[in-house]
């Protein structure tokens, strides 16, 4: 079977959701444990996704890599995907420790993209789980890629997902000029708020 087929199969699309459903279920525990915590809403908005063939085949291309079921299973971490929005950088960080300590689970890889953005002004933390999934009295291990960003993390991650089609555009190349720029003015931004959040706790 090629890998455009597996991606159409329903125990593929069953294995992602359950692998979506139990990621969302721990980040909702998390939001909940650490509601009680802090007194405020950690969380804010939840996401998921699931890679398209042609996001698949495109990675695997730019890896050199020839398309199939193995190599997608064993060179792109993020055919699932689960993204978690806050309001501080601190709770990211809280809540990816959080998930690193649950024992059924396992984390494959780490990526701050918060203390080492991407050149084009990327910000996120970005952790690579392996998950248990149950099919037909059968355990299999998925990997799942979970996106912990800011508010504002996630604007400037959306707009700069827009112009990744567009590139080639005089005009696009000008506007990821200054996405940059206003990639540095969140993060500052992301900063002084946290500081505006502990000064007033500390009240």
């Amino acid at each position: 079977m090629d890998l455009k087929d597996f991606l159409q199969q329903e125990d593929f699309f069953v294995k992602c959701q359950w692998g979506i459903s139990l990621m969302n279920a721990k980040l909702q525990m998390i939001n909940a444990e650490l509601g009680m915590r802090c007194a405020r809403k950690v969380i804010h908005s939840y996401s998921s996704r699931i890679k398209s063939y042609d996001s698949i085949a495109a990675k695997l291309r730019k890896k050199g890599i020839e398309e199939s079921i193995r190599a997608m299973e064993e060179h792109v971490n993020d055919v699932v995907g689960v993204r978690a929005v806050c309001t501080y950088t601190d709770d990211l960080y809280q809540i990816g420790e959080m998930l690193c300590a649950q024992r059924d689970m396992r984390l494959v890889k780490r990526k701050d993209y918060i203390k080492n953005p991407k050149k084009s002004g990327y910000r996120s933390l970005h952790l690579i789980f392996q998950v248990p999934v149950s099919l037909q009295e059968e355990v299999r291990w998925m990997k799942i890629e979970v996106q912990l960003r800011t508010g504002a993390m996630d604007y400037w991650a959306g707009l700069d997902y827009q112009l990744q089609y567009k590139k080639e555009n005089r005009e696009a190349k000008n506007i990821s000029r200054e996405l940059k720029e206003y990639a540095n003015a969140i993060e500052q931004i992301d900063s002084k708020v946290l500081e505006l959040r502990k000064r007033i706790e500390a009240i």
